[in-house]
């Protein structure tokens, strides 16, 4: 099948999806663009921020995308590319893109609280309660699981022979290895990530403090981007996985709990070039490769070479929740309700940012599938994501970005190794403000629990910001360290997929109380509902054979947490229901 099939089909059912099903979606919850929001209603200067919408949907598209749409839909090639194809597709339309409109509406209305305060409201203290426990839990999985990737990915390298390099003519660092030289990959992303996070309070100082205008700051932060890529090639930064994992634990902790609009908005911004520029050159070069000739290697459906992998296992319930950023990511409503809700300057804004944004995301996941599908064989796709040997490392950003180098030799005539270098870039950036938002919004999590926790008197160290940071980080770094990415990764899925219908639920329940009828939400809210939990209990026993208790104990919690919140919504969806129906 040539490239320009499910790349063309797919694409026209999103822009139909935002036509249509997203307008669809603004009526039925009843946008105003009028009503005041909590930015600006609340504006404090440090989390509740009026902002303009350009810089407002980089910071949002960027945190929710991170390298989810890419790990995730790279991973899931094994099962074939067609299984994977459908569900970024329908699963974006129908699934993904209505459960962040509707989660980021309801916070916008109910003050920008975060989901787990929507939860409360709809649910009572039981739910709420119940609610922060669970998400608490999933982002240490979300932020161990994408730590853990990171610090593996920024000291890939890959042989110089493969990328077409001579390492005796190449201004690329090159080392020698078993198989003979290698490129040093991973170091010119290290350098990039390096200097974008140092000039992002400059470019954040400029923008809110000084009134820049907004295509100056596309143009300096495009500049920024440029230049971190340029000394990345001539001084790639070279460090242990273990080091990289507390280099950006330190990191993500100062951005938690330093102002939103120093560090989190401006970086989100100068990354977000890269993604523009990347998802473009995606798409334009399967057109171009398209036209070409370029063909689909990997096989339409490989469910049985799927079932046997580490990573993997049965098409239901693992597809749904291999590919999670890129159909439907639980992880989205906590950054719309965590960030977002608290930054959004008018309601007419909302189905832009919510809707569109993870259409988006699926365009993106959509181009991953195609990438590696066409261009890396069999052989390397399996060696780098689905490695054997015992002790070999899953590498899914490696895998990625030599697809990327690959496509843009064969549309371009680009160099593969300049090609895979962009290819890396493009993933990285994203990894980090995954990492920093999600700190940011445990760091909220954790203030609510103490204040359910210690209801009386609580204590001071428990309600300074720096001190609920540093207790999520240091989590992550626990859980990071302790267990590799393949072993995290199944467990995050499934967690951030039942993180997702429970938002529906707690959604569902609010609108109910509102007089609406929402099966636009309880519908995705109960398929995935019982996906995950399915996914849940296949994977309970393979880490307890396994002997990775912490994530066996991580499992069981979510199951449990999970069930008590069901049988809690489930009570109350009933009373609403039976209230709407005597009106």
């Amino acid at each position: 099948m040539n490239v320009l099939i499910p790349v063309l089909v797919g694409a026209g059912v999103l822009l139909l999806g935002s036509r249509f099903y997203g307008r669809y979606l603004a009526r039925r919850l009843g946008i105003e663009p009028s009503r005041k929001t909590p930015a600006v209603e609340h504006s404090d200067g440090r989390d509740f921020v009026p902002t303009r919408t350009a810089v407002l949907f980089a910071h949002h598209f960027s945190a929710i995308a991170g390298a989810g749409p890419i790990l995730g839909p790279t991973i899931a090639v094994l099962f074939g590319f067609a299984p994977a194809w459908l569900w970024v597709v329908l699963g974006g339309v129908f699934f993904g893109a209505a459960h962040d409109f509707a989660a980021l509406f309801a916070s916008v209305r109910q003050g920008g609280r975060s989901m787990a305060e929507v939860a409360r409201n709809s649910l009572g203290n039981a739910g709420f309660a119940l609610f922060i426990l669970f998400t608490l839990v999933l982002i240490v999985l979300v932020t161990s699981a994408f730590l853990a990737a990171t610090a593996v990915s920024l000291t890939s390298m890959w042989p110089a022979a493969k990328l077409g390099v001579d390492p005796a003519n190449t201004i690329m660092r090159t080392v020698q290895g078993e198989g003979g030289s290698l490129v040093v990959i991973g170091g010119i992303a290290s350098m990039s990530v390096v200097i974008i996070t140092l000039a992002s309070p400059f470019l954040g100082w400029l923008i809110y403090r000084r009134g820049l205008k907004t295509w100056l700051a596309y143009v300096l932060a495009s500049a920024v981007c440029l230049l971190s890529i340029v000394a990345g090639v001539y001084f790639p930064i070279r460090l242990d996985p273990n080091v990289w994992m507390v280099v950006l634990s330190i990191y993500v902790l100062f951005a938690a709990g330093l102002p939103v609009w120093l560090i989190l908005q401006p970086r989100d911004f100068i990354n977000v070039q890269i993604l523009y520029v990347g998802i473009a050159a995606l798409v334009v070069g399967i057109v171009v490769a398209g036209l070409g000739g370029l063909e689909m290697s990997a096989p339409a459906f490989a469910l049985e070479r799927a079932q046997e992998s580490v990573l993997l296992g049965p098409v239901w319930p693992f597809l749904f929740t291999t590919i999670a950023c890129g159909a439907i990511s639980g992880f989205h409503s906590m950054i719309a309700t965590g960030t977002t809700a608290k930054q959004a300057s008018t309601e007419k804004d909302l189905k832009r940012l919510g809707y569109d944004g993870m259409l988006l995301e699926s365009l993106l996941a959509l181009c991953v599938i195609v990438v590696v599908g066409a261009v890396l064989s069999t052989q390397d796709y399996v060696s780098i994501v689905h490695p054997a040997a015992p002790g070999a490392k899953s590498n899914p950003i490696l895998a990625f970005s030599l697809s990327v180098g690959g496509l843009l030799q064969k549309a371009f005539g680009i160099p593969t190794a300049g090609g895979t270098v962009f290819g890396i870039l493009l993933v990285e950036g994203f990894v980090v403000t995954t990492l920093d938002a999600a700190v940011r919004i445990n760091r909220y999590l954790f203030e609510e629990l103490w204040t359910i926790l210690f209801k009386e008197k609580q204590p001071g160290l428990l309600r300074h910001h720096w001190f609920n940071s540093g207790l999520s980080v240091v989590l992550m770094w626990i859980l990071a360290y302790t267990n590799a990415f393949q072993a995290i990764w199944p467990v995050f899925g499934s967690a951030n997929q039942l993180l997702a219908a429970l938002a529906l639920v707690a959604v569902s329940a609010w609108l109910m109380s509102m007089g609406k009828r929402p099966l636009f939400t309880l519908l995705p809210a109960g398929a995935m509902l019982v996906t995950t939990l399915g996914a849940l209990a296949l994977l309970a026993p393979r880490y307890l054979d396994g002997g990775q208790y912490a994530l066996f104990a991580a499992d069981l919690a979510l199951i449990g947490l999970s069930g008590a919140l069901v049988v809690v919504a489930g009570r109350k969806l009933l009373q609403l229901s039976a209230r709407t129906s005597t009106r």
